[in-house]
């Protein structure tokens, strides 16, 4: 099973316990600005997703991963995304990148 974890640049990081399951990264450009980074995870098991602040003090919340959305494949897991992040004429664009750039 695959899942999406989402995390927001200046606002809150989302990370899993497992990390070597996310198969991909992409960063979310609205207008030009990063506004999100999805990464794609394939699951065994449920697992637990960190989700910490980044301004302090690093408020940490634990949630499992039977609370997201599953997606059987990976390709339903991307069309899934790209239904999120298309809305009309605006400019938004996915952009594939590598787990080392997630860092925003």
């Amino acid at each position: 099973m695959y899942v999406i974890l989402t995390s927001k640049p200046g606002l809150y990081t989302a990370t899993l316990e497992a990390e070597d399951a996310v198969v991909e990264s992409y960063k979310y450009l609205f207008y030009g600005r990063c506004k999100a980074v999805f990464q794609l995870a394939r699951l065994d098991a449920e697992a637990k997703v960190h989700i910490v602040e980044d301004e302090p003090p690093h408020v940490r919340n634990v949630v499992s991963t039977k609370f997201l959305d599953h997606f059987d494949t990976l390709d339903q897991a991307r069309a899934e995304l790209n239904h999120l992040v298309r809305f009309g004429g605006l400019d938004a664009v996915l952009q594939r990148c590598q787990a080392s750039e997630v860092a925003v």
